[in-house]
Formats: structure tokens, sequence, C-alpha cells
């Protein structure tokens, strides 16, 4: 599977509806330095998401703390799947993740275009929780 180029999305917060304005990381980690320069997208409600590196690409739709904390539960139980698919066929970690993604999409019932943990929902994380510990009744 060819790696998909990456979609310049449209920041639309996943919390409020609303389109989130570009900024730099200083309203969302002012205690951070480090993070100034980089590029975010953060919405009125306070919903945010980052951009691809060196990029003014968003990573996704912005969220707010419930939705990114599921966010990463999400990644913790799918990337270990598609990481272990890369050693075990000895494939490229990005041609595993592809696959991976195109696996989670058939169970969702999403394009595997479409189809990245960035893009979802609190609940579309639980269900990606659940499918990827076993659980098909999602």
């Amino acid at each position: 599977m060819a790696r998909q180029p990456i979609q310049n999305i449209e920041p639309i917060c996943i919390e409020c509806g609303k389109l989130a304005e570009q900024t730099d990381g200083r309203p969302i980690y002012p205690d951070r330095p480090d993070l100034w320069d980089r590029v975010y997208f953060r919405c009125e409600c306070g919903a945010y998401v980052g951009a691809h590196p060196g990029t003014e690409i968003p990573l996704g739709y912005p969220a707010g703390p419930h939705t990114r904390r599921a966010r990463s539960q999400a990644h913790a139980a799918f990337d270990p799947l598609w990481m272990r698919k890369a050693n075990r066929d000895k494939i490229g970690k990005g041609k595993a993740r592809g696959l991976g993604y195109k696996w989670l999409g058939e169970q969702l019932g999403i394009e595997p275009a479409a189809c990245h943990i960035s893009h979802f929902d609190a609940a579309t994380c639980r269900k990606v929780v659940r499918l990827c510990m076993g659980d098909r009744r999602s």
C-alpha cells in the first residue's frame, strides 16, 4: 500500500463545529517556550490540534482534553498492532501502519483515506480501543 499524502483538512473543531484559528504555541503552552514556535489550530472553545512538522497542515481536527485523552488511548491500543505487523512480516513501518488503518477503517466502516485517529471523536476512539483489544462487538 502506497503511503497516503498528507491531506490538508479544514481545522473544524470536533467539539463545537467551529473553524479553529492558526496560532503558535504560546496560548496553548504558556509555560513551554520550547513549543512556542510550532503551529497549532485553536478553537474559541479551547480545543486545539498541532500541525504536521514544518507545515501549516493540521494533524487532525481540534479537540478538547477529553477527546485528546481518548485519542491517546486509541493510539496506545492501535500502534502496537501495526508495529508488531511490521516486525513480524518484515515490512516498513509506513506500509504496516497503512495496512493497520485499512483494517481499522473496515472494522469501523470508514474509508481508509479518512480513517485517522486524529479525526475521531471520543466515542470512536473508545471503539478503536475495544477493537484493538479483540472485542469485535463495537
